[in-house]
């Protein structure tokens, strides 16, 4: 174990349950249903009624009008809360909220906090509407005139990893067919048709070197935790809370053209931070959830976050280390580019996967003893950052 700082959220707060709606193509459901039904289920989980919540975080969600979702989420629950705030920074959003739902318990600011998102990106907006969300995130006056989508900024870091290091296509491929087996295993993931390394080479090219099958998923669907302190879940009675053993963030640039490095990212500094918080090292943790919006971004990942050396990422893939028997099973439901993608909740499947991988809940694809776990949450082509590791008691 590595050494453990004084001042540290360490253990201090516990997920007690998880929520989540039906994910892929969901017709006729808002945001906030999907939202809602997520945390129904979340609380049903956890054994408590929804009028013990005194806290809310949400993601933004782009098919919804709502620019305040958690007080409008909070209205169509029918909750009060005392606390509440809605996050957005991009695909980060989801271990900020996390990290932040720990800090406000700890600080004294809410006892039970809901964690949740709800987004209907595939059947609440047009194609169109959906690409302008995106476009519209970036800089209005040199970047979005000019037509440059979130794909185009995650490719410039791919074709730089790709000369510096020799990274492959068919690499990159591999990220894709590992994670359409673990999709092929969870029930109710958007797409688990087996695929082939020549599939995703074969798929039409969106932006080089990415081609359709190496792109993240169009979903709905929406996701919920309830999080509250160690002393409160041993209260309830909670059989196995997991809990929060650190976190870590880091901002590194708005524009892409400002990125420090094309090829390391704030994922370095924030997963660091984590795992001194946590006192734990890359090589102990037993399972992982990668944000996966491209599959070059999971190869960028898998190095930033220490689990393999810089320019090796390509290789670890594709000698097996991230999946099951490898060095770091990762996104065991298949990821953002087989179980589904709806935005900013995306990554929270990462989290619902990842603690259910810890309390042993996830059945043939469970990952034998699972202890300790990892969520990477990333957006705005590599600007935000955010690292949570969460543990059974066990690792406490």
């Amino acid at each position: 174990m590595l050494s453990i700082r004084k001042q540290t959220l360490r253990g201090k707060v516990a997920v007690i349950g998880i929520g989540m709606s039906p994910v892929g193509k969901v017709p006729g459901k808002s945001p906030l249903w999907l939202a809602a039904d997520a945390a129904k289920k979340a609380l049903a989980d956890a054994g408590i009624g929804k009028s013990e919540i005194d806290g809310v975080l949400s993601s933004h969600a782009f098919a919804s009008p709502f620019h305040r979702f958690s007080v409008a989420f909070s209205e169509y629950l029918g909750i009060q809360p005392t606390f509440s705030n809605t996050l957005q920074v991009s695909g980060a959003t989801a271990a900020t909220m996390f990290n932040i739902g720990a800090a406000a318990i700890h600080g004294g600011l809410a006892e039970v906090v809901l964690v949740v998102g709800g987004d209907s990106l595939l059947t609440g907006l047009t194609p169109d509407l959906a690409l302008r969300s995106m476009t519209e995130s970036r800089d209005q006056q040199y970047e979005m005139p000019f037509g440059i989508p979130v794909a185009n900024t995650f490719a410039m870091t791919a074709h730089r990893h790709m000369k510096d290091f020799g990274t492959t296509p068919e690499q990159l491929a591999e990220v894709a067919v590992v994670q359409r087996r673990h999709a092929m295993r969870t029930p109710g993931a958007q797409q688990t048709s087996p695929i082939t390394v020549d599939d995703v080479l074969n798929s039409g090219m969106v932006t080089t070197p990415y081609h359709k099958l190496d792109c993240s998923l169009i979903s709905d669907g929406g996701a919920a935790f309830v999080l509250t302190s160690a002393e409160h879940a041993s209260e309830l009675g909670i059989e196995k809370p997991i809990y929060i053993l650190g976190g870590g963030e880091c901002y590194t640039h708005e524009h892409i053209f400002l990125m420090p490095s094309l090829t390391e990212t704030g994922a370095v500094a924030s997963s660091r931070k984590a795992y001194e918080m946590a006192g734990y090292g890359p090589r102990d943790m037993d399972v992982a959830g990668v944000y996966d919006c491209f599959t070059g971004t999971v190869i960028m990942m898998l190095e930033d976050l220490g689990f393999c050396p810089k320019g090796e990422g390509g290789r670890f893939v594709a000698d097996g280390h991230m999946t099951y028997g490898g060095q770091i099973p990762s996104n065991t439901h298949g990821g953002l580019l087989s179980f589904a993608h709806s935005g900013m909740p995306g990554s929270l499947f990462h989290f619902h996967e990842v603690i259910a991988q810890l309390r042993g809940q996830c059945g043939e694809r469970q990952v034998p003893g699972a202890e300790l776990g990892l969520v990477h949450s990333l957006g705005a082509g590599f600007a935000t950052n955010a690292t949570t590791i969460l543990g059974t008691e066990n690792t406490l």
